[in-house]
């Protein structure tokens, strides 16, 4: 296990605004990395092939479920979303401090489960009511996908217990605020400066 490195995952129902949350953490914190998910659902307007997900086909996934090439995968929202081990291997090798992962409360589970230092951060949206006119406003979701997404929305919510940390979303730069005191917490607990304290102390001996 690597001490130092801070694995943070990010959940949410849809329309809570886990994405835009993420993607001003990854902003703010340049020594971050994105795990890129792998999925078989199709592409929004604006999303990029290797920077929001790796979008694959049903079979191709399959094959890589066979392989053991995730660290997490479950079916959300009737399309498969998987986390490959590679990930966690390309923040290494890239020198990164952290990685992100944007999965659902499945997924957090099992990364939880392999990795008992990775932090869980869950984000509320303020009401129900709100959840459904921000869905409504998404202009990639049709009326099904809509209704079955604020359907699962409250099972999604009631798995709130997994996660070290709950964020109400109601005013967004709050929101935003809060996600980054998250990530400079965690990266003052003990277990990840125990390291640099025991170092100091070997000095002062030496000394």
């Amino acid at each position: 296990m690597d001490d130092d490195l801070l694995l943070l995952i990010i959940s949410s129902p849809s329309g809570a605004g886990k994405t835009t949350l993420t993607r001003d953490l990854l902003e703010h914190f340049q020594d971050l990395t994105f795990s890129v998910s792998h999925t078989t659902r199709k592409p929004r307007e604006g999303e990029v092939d290797g920077r929001d997900y790796h979008f694959v086909d049903q079979a191709r996934f399959s094959e890589l479920v066979a392989q053991g090439a995730f660290a997490e995968w479950a079916e959300v929202h009737g399309n498969l979303y998987g986390t490959a081990l590679s990930e966690i291997e390309r923040c290494r090798r890239e020198g990164h401090r952290g990685l992100v992962f944007d999965v659902d409360y499945q997924g957090a589970r099992q990364i939880k489960a392999a990795r008992d230092d990775a932090a869980g951060v869950f984000v509320l949206p303020p009401s129900l009511q709100e959840l459904r006119a921000r869905l409504e406003r998404r202009a990639s979701d049709d009326d099904a996908t809509i209704e079955r997404r604020f359907n699962n929305a409250r099972r999604e919510i009631e798995n709130y217990g997994l996660f070290d940390y709950v964020i109400v979303n109601d005013e967004l730069e709050l929101a935003k605020e809060q996600l980054r005191s998250i990530v400079w917490a965690e990266r003052a607990r003990r277990f990840r400066m125990a390291k640099r304290g025991e170092a100091l102390l070997r000095r002062s001996k030496v000394g």
